[in-house]
């Protein structure tokens, strides 16, 4: 019997169960950028590693803040390796930022209606691998108000696939793991974590970062966050 939801934030709400590289290749391709993929996808690496290690990201930032500081980052790294001109590095960071909020707008309010019934019948917690600044990010697109509470890894200190990022979600609810239903976008870092807890689980598949990703099934597999209501007999 589920009492509560843990929500995966990024992939999962934000762009429909896609990597959010995937999301910026699209941004890429639209600003005429001009590389290629595996070179973009190094320059993707080089900057996640970089917000990692510095602290780019402030807590009051919003998402459209924080994509165009992402895309200085990947764009001055390809400028670095002679493949993108180093006066275009600013234009196209802006033009990329705003395409990927852009598209990430359009699935939160595509996922809206279904947080808001969950919102109404289950209390729910957010849990997210994210850069210290989630918080900031949900009340800019008016979603903070549907959980109870988040836990962010940059916070807490503690990253997924670690599943204690879900033991805290649980803990927060003030529930057992069988009572609660983790929705994510990731089988390694949201289902298998959340599973091995003893949560039950869905899992939204789309595009991921490897074929290896792409090819793994399970059970629980939906589509669309539409499916999630149904799935608990809630429509």
């Amino acid at each position: 019997m589920i009492k509560g939801i843990i929500f995966d934030y990024g992939g999962t709400i934000d762009s429909r169960g896609v990597h959010w590289s995937e999301v910026i290749w699209q941004g890429y391709e639209a600003a005429g950028v001009g590389v290629g993929k595996d070179d973009f996808r190094q320059s993707y690496v080089v900057a996640e590693r970089e917000l990692a290690r510095v602290r780019h990201i402030l807590p009051g930032d919003d998402f459209h803040t924080l994509l165009l500081k992402k895309m200085r980052i990947e764009l001055a790294d390809l400028a670095e390796r002679g493949l993108v001109a180093t006066d275009r590095v600013e234009p196209l960071a802006a033009e990329v930022a705003k395409f990927c909020d852009e598209a990430a707008r359009s699935s939160v309010e595509e996922a809206r209606p279904v947080l808001e019934l969950l919102s109404r019948h289950y209390p729910m917690m957010l849990v997210s691998n994210f850069y210290g600044n989630v918080d900031s990010v949900l009340r800019a697109y008016d979603l903070r108000r549907y959980f109870k509470g988040v836990i962010e890894s940059a916070v807490v200190g503690v990253r997924k696939p670690n599943p204690t990022l879900f033991r805290l979600g649980v803990d927060a609810l003030e529930l057992e793991p069988q009572q609660v239903l983790v929705v994510g976008d990731s089988l390694r870092k949201d289902i298998l974590p959340a599973e091995s807890l003893g949560c039950s689980t869905l899992w939204l598949k789309g595009k991921g970062w490897t074929a290896e990703e792409d090819a793994q099934t399970h059970p629980g597999t939906i589509k669309s966050l539409a499916e999630v209501p149904a799935a608990l007999g809630q429509q």
